[in-house]
């Protein structure tokens, strides 16, 4: 006997299983990406910063940014932002300055050193599109069906955590 409500459905199980694989896939993805950078950086032979700070460079890019954005954006779950963020300032990857409207907030921006590291990473994965495309891994159209499907989810999920508060 169910303890859900007959009005309550119950996903099917070839549904669940399928949306437990995509959602183990998607953790294993990132944790493999954070992989790739740091064998590509031991490599290069860059060992002054690790796949997280070299992330955070990367999409960071060319804006101007506090700790907050960076975490509202969602690419750093599991790492110490603020921290890396500091350890970037520190290592001269990046500039930060009080913000004027609000002092307790820090802006940040890559130094020329930082846009070097973030080349890097771009390079990465400029060859890795080019090697998916080439080798067929993903079609020319693959990566657009892919990411609709992912904003779905994660409008899905972003309505389920307004809806309990």
């Amino acid at each position: 006997m169910s303890i859900l409500s007959p009005a309550v459905e119950v996903p099917q199980p070839g549904f669940l299983s399928g949306y437990l694989e995509t959602l183990a896939l998607i953790e294993r993805l990132h944790r493999l990406l954070l992989d790739v950078i740091k064998d590509e950086f031991e490599r290069l032979g860059v060992i002054e910063v690790n796949a997280v700070q070299a992330l955070l460079l990367f999409n960071i890019g060319d804006n101007e940014v506090t700790a907050g954005e960076l975490k509202s954006r969602g690419y750093y779950q599991g790492s110490n932002v603020s921290y890396n963020l500091k350890k970037l300032v520190e290592m001269g990857y990046m500039h930060h300055q009080r913000c004027e409207v609000d002092r307790r907030s820090v802006r940040v921006r890559l130094t020329e050193k930082g846009r070097t590291t973030r080349r890097l990473v771009g390079e990465l994965f400029g060859r890795h599109a080019e090697g998916l495309e080439r080798r067929g891994t993903l079609g020319r159209d693959r990566p657009e069906e892919i990411n609709a499907t992912l904003r779905r989810m994660e409008r899905y999920w972003t309505d389920q955590i307004r809806y309990i508060y």
